[in-house]
């Protein structure tokens, strides 16, 4: 099977830009080519940027968060034993 498709290379990793119908280990050939940047790619990541631009964050405070957590009922240790107990 040949296929072109685009990528982003990020963090010393190719990242394809569309799904790839290939089972997970399976060795391909890769040929690289530098495409120019158009102005107006509609890449999902460079549209979500875009979006969070002016986007006020709040500043919460780690007693903040223990607070907030701490309203949620049970354990998380509870749900990894009962996750792990149902595989069995």
């Amino acid at each position: 099977m040949g296929k072109t498709v685009r990528a982003v290379y990020e963090n010393g990793v190719l990242r394809p830009l569309e799904p790839l119908s290939l089972p997970e280990h399976r060795e391909v050939e890769v040929s690289v080519s530098e495409v120019a940047a158009e102005p107006e790619d509609e890449r999902l990541d460079e549209v979500y940027h875009r979006g969070l631009q002016g986007v006020q964050v709040p500043e919460v405070s780690l007693e903040e968060v223990r607070r907030i957590l701490s309203k949620i009922p049970g354990s998380l240790s509870d749900e990894f034993i009962a996750e792990r107990e149902e595989r069995l």
